[in-house]
């Protein structure tokens, strides 16, 4: 069921609280790190300490150039967008934040993380993957749709959600860039054994993606089932020959075939009128 606010409102709604920081709206005010929650809907599972540490040094040096997203609760606020910032801001040892309140409720939330994290490319594959089918799941969209609302080609959506067909443990594989993107998609259609065995295969012996792709041709070779050809029937012509010698007529056999050979017209027309 499609919801009452399309998603094409919800962007438009996200970039306007970014844009007027300060309209009638919605609030921004400096807010103390420790009264605000983490996001309960946040789709990215996955920080890299590095890159928190190198926008942490940034925000020391140079203040934090974008606000978070909250929403006003009875004992403090909840994150809505703004994981990595809120982050690196800890580890800066901010005390407060600039955050913009927006009214919200818990399906909007969910939905500004995602949209959040889509925009600015922050999910690997899989949360990627987890993020798409939960928008289409919202919305109702097609494939076609959501590219155009999110500026992503139906094609790459498409590629990225069937990643999910993936077994957890190679998911995980390529989460912790163990397997690339293109490796993963041609593990896709194997059982959960192939996959563990073609993913060992990559990490143990470092194969490209050409190299994993003759692999899966081989194993579906082997798994083809060998199919003996029926031997053709054998037909016992013997008393059909009899019969013709007693006629006066010289028969051969070869494998099913019974051959009869004519001396002349005269037996020609005998035969004939033997049928007839």
């Amino acid at each position: 069921m499609k919801l009452g606010r399309g998603l094409d409102a919800l962007l438009g709604e996200m970039d306007e609280a970014y844009e007027n920081e300060g309209s009638q709206k919605d609030a921004i005010l400096e807010i103390a790190l420790q009264d605000i929650a983490p996001n309960p809907f946040q789709p990215r599972k996955n920080f890299s300490d590095e890159s928190l540490h190198e926008l942490s040094e940034s925000i020391k040096n140079d203040g934090l150039l974008q606000p978070i997203i909250v929403k006003e609760e009875i004992e403090g606020y909840i994150l809505i967008a703004g994981e990595r910032r809120l982050r690196a801001s800890k580890l800066a040892k901010l005390k407060y934040i600039r955050a913009i309140v927006l009214n919200s409720n818990d399906e909007k939330m969910r939905q500004f993380a995602l949209i959040e994290n889509i925009q600015r490319e922050e999910l690997n594959s899989v949360e990627l993957a987890f993020a798409y089918q939960e928008l289409l799941k919202l919305h109702n969209h097609t494939h076609e749709e959501l590219s155009v609302l999110i500026h992503k080609s139906r094609t790459h959506i498409t590629n990225t959600i069937r990643l999910l067909q993936l077994s957890s443990n190679t998911q995980k594989a390529l989460v912790e860039k163990k397997i690339s993107a293109g490796h993963a998609k041609v593990l896709i259609g194997l059982d959960e054994k192939e996959q563990e065995l073609v993913v060992n295969s990559i990490v143990g012996q470092k194969l490209s993606v050409r190299e994993v792709e003759a692999m899966i041709k081989s194993m579906k070779v082997k798994k083809t089932p060998f199919k003996k050809e029926e031997a053709s029937p054998k037909y016992d012509f013997s008393l059909l020959q009899q019969k013709f010698s007693d006629l006066g007529f010289q028969a051969k056999i070869n494998n099913n075939k019974f051959i009869i050979e004519f001396e002349d017209e005269d037996q020609i027309e005998n035969m004939l009128n033997w049928f007839s």
